[in-house]
């Protein structure tokens, strides 16, 4: 890459998962925008054309007049020809198809498990880590070998074993992971803000917070609006609305899948004082599952107003998205260029050098970032972001009643990891047994017959190391 006027030129972004039909687009987009940054992106997806169609699609987005930011986009047909002295790798992959994801979320039902997301935590999460884990040692030992001083940029799910496996392969790696959910939740503090104080035009980045915690299961101790402390005002406005929740313009819980009412957080707030700073969906899956719980069944998860995750709608979004990505690189329609909300770009400019950011981000808590959680968890912390430097911030200790919420799920990081690596059947379970939604609602027999039968079903997705358990 090159500095010239306050810019950079001739960047060279890998971007693995480059095929793409939702994420790259918002990519693109932030691209487009940002007339600071040029370069080349290298597409690389196991789906040639898809990767094509992307190739096709950014270069016709980066024609156009309208935009500032040029990029020529190229498919790369390996991972080698991709990451050669690459400047930033960014990976955004779909670990199997949605036939296995509808194995991941709805098979643990037989046992009276439900999941609002099944990406990240569960039994849905850790046979999507089983998948997501021998992908991810195959793209560090690539990185190693051709990329060894590049940046890396994660999207997928699940964030913390993505990170983890990442590190685990190529320790000297600069990776890190991202996430939005800490933003939607600023948004909720900024729309509660207005609607309490008549404040106008609040902007979601102005809302200052701590943030500390597990990707999908962060918390905020802090949280300020130019001097104004919103504690007070959260507090307020949950015990007014426990019932009805927050309701963000344009969005309704009852319509979406993805979105929810709020009412998880403001109850999660009444019982341990700060802010769960993750959609309610998300957080629900990191909480125990025995009693009453948030997912107790179908009609509970009704009453708290969101929704189970639905995989034939995501099929469905798919074939949409298919035709819409057969559009767009005909030419029959244009990307719309606004702010996507994502700082994916910003941190880049930052690494760069060319602006100094603090955001949100997923790496190894060698920092001590969290006092009282292990250097060997990924943990979701503020952090500088300046040139060629990440710099954790201290986000202090988690208090004990949430961190005795976190540490099953660090612990099960280290047993899926290890199970994926050595193929261990019997790690699983065991994984399975101490996930909270599972412990203490099913027998071992049952939880053993439950990973036999995922497993089977995701097996092509598996190492040959897993044949002689299925």
């Amino acid at each position: 890459m090159e500095y010239a006027d306050g810019k950079v030129k001739d960047l060279q972004i890998a971007y693995i998962g480059g095929g793409s039909r939702g994420w790259a687009w918002t990519f693109m987009t932030d691209l487009a925008m940002d007339e600071e940054l040029s370069g080349t992106i290298r597409l690389y997806d196991i789906d040639a054309e898809a990767a094509k169609h992307n190739e096709i699609i950014g270069n016709r987005l980066s024609a156009r007049e309208d935009v500032v930011g040029k990029w020529n986009y190229t498919v790369s047909d390996s991972l080698q020809s991709a990451l050669t002295d690459a400047d930033f790798i960014v990976i955004s992959i779909l670990p199997g198809t949605f036939d296995e994801m509808a194995v991941d979320v709805h098979m643990p039902e037989r046992l009276g498990i439900y999941q609002s997301v099944g990406d990240t935590a569960g039994p849905g999460g850790a046979m999507r880590a089983l998948r997501t884990i021998p992908m991810y040692v195959e793209i560090a030992q690539a990185i190693r070998a051709y990329a060894p001083k590049a940046w890396v940029i994660n999207y997928t799910n699940p964030m913390s074993l993505c990170v983890k496996t990442l590190y685990y392969v190529f320790p000297e790696i600069k990776a890190f992971g991202c996430c939005h959910e800490v933003f939607g939740t600023q948004k909720v503090l900024k729309g509660i803000l207005e609607e309490t104080m008549g404040l106008k035009d609040v902007k979601r980045e102005d809302i200052q917070v701590n943030v500390l915690g597990i990707n999908h299961f962060t918390w905020f101790d802090y949280a300020s609006y130019k001097g104004i402390d919103l504690f007070p005002i959260y507090r307020k406005y949950t015990e007014e609305h426990r019932e009805d929740g927050y309701k963000e313009a344009d969005k309704n819980w009852a319509n979406s899948t993805f979105e929810c009412a709020h009412i998880v957080k403001f109850d999660l707030f009444r019982k341990y004082g700060l802010i769960a700073a993750a959609g309610d969906r998300h957080l629900v899956e990191f909480m125990p599952g025995v009693g009453d719980s948030y997912l107790k069944d179908p009609e509970t998860v009704k009453r708290w107003k969101f929704g189970l995750t639905t995989v034939d709608w995501r099929k469905k979004d798919l074939q949409e998205r298919l035709a819409k990505s057969a559009r767009l690189a005909a030419g029959e329609e244009e990307i719309e260029l606004k702010p996507t909300g994502e700082e994916g770009i910003q941190l880049i400019k930052a690494l760069c050098g060319l602006t100094r950011k603090i955001s949100n981000v997923n790496i190894p808590n060698t920092g001590h970032q969290i006092a009282n959680l292990p250097e060997s968890a990924v943990v979701e912390t503020n952090a500088v972001f300046e040139r060629d430097a990440i710099r954790p911030l201290y986000a202090g200790e988690l208090p004990e009643q949430i961190k005795e919420l976190v540490d099953p799920h660090v612990a099960n990081h280290e047993r899926i990891l290890k199970a994926a690596i050595l193929c261990d059947f019997d790690l699983v379970v065991e994984a399975f047994l101490e996930d909270p939604q599972v412990k203490g609602r099913a027998s071992r027999e049952q939880v053993e017959e439950l990973v036999r039968d995922m497993l089977r079903s995701t097996a092509k997705y598996l190492p040959e190391g897993w044949k002689k358990y299925l």
